[in-house]
């Protein structure tokens, strides 16, 4: 059974990178996959299900690419491993990504079950940015500095894949993604450590 709904999930990905939304009706996917259109339904609710099947999926993959091992000497170290992650699920995944980032599918409204998984995946990238600010951090802080260095990724991305870009190959954009996260995450650094020098040389400065 396990087979059969990747198999299925696999077609509607391939479909929906070619076509969009209106490439996913269950006959397309059930004559990609190989499969009646009955045995689509036995395993989805319909394009809704395999919809939010897609969601969950893509945003549990990108959950575990920035799930990196933290590096508490060195935690851009980890930073740069998770955004390594995070750029080549995008390149292999590309039909869930734009599903769950770039395409804008008007009849699609992501369960309570999908949108938890944006929740989580946002929350382990979150886990993985804050190693570089103060303990003292509040939770505005790390989500801020976490929504900074993803859209940076974000919008690299989206480059990647618009026709100005077709004349640069992805190693070359991957290089420059990392580049700028590099440089973001320097500049953060030295932020916090000179806010930690002015702090100890006066403990009793308001922020």
């Amino acid at each position: 059974m396990k087979n059969t709904k990747e198999k299925i999930l696999l077609a509607a990905s391939k479909l929906f990178l070619k076509g969009g939304i209106s490439a996913l009706s269950v006959r397309a996917i059930a004559r990609e996959s190989n499969l009646s259109t009955i045995g689509i339904y036995s395993h989805f609710n319909g394009k809704q299900g395999i919809l939010d099947a897609l969601y969950i999926e893509g945003f549990t993959r990108f959950q575990h690419a920035v799930d990196v091992p933290i590096n508490s000497e060195n935690p851009k170290e980890s930073i740069m491993l998770a955004t390594q992650g995070y750029i080549k699920t995008a390149v292999k995944y590309r039909g869930h990504y734009l599903l769950i980032f770039g395409e804008s599918v008007a009849d699609y409204c992501p369960s309570d079950e999908a949108k938890q998984s944006s929740v989580q995946a946002f929350l382990q990238t979150t886990k993985i940015i804050e190693t570089i600010l103060p303990k003292a951090a509040s939770f505005e802080q790390k989500r801020n500095t976490t929504l900074q260095v993803w859209s940076i990724v974000h919008g690299y991305m989206g480059l990647m894949h618009h026709a100005i870009a077709e004349e640069i190959d992805n190693a070359h954009w991957e290089g420059l993604i990392l580049d700028t996260v590099s440089l973001h995450i320097d500049a953060l650094l030295k932020l916090n450590q000179s806010a930690q020098v002015l702090t100890n040389s006066n403990p009793n400065a308001i922020n």
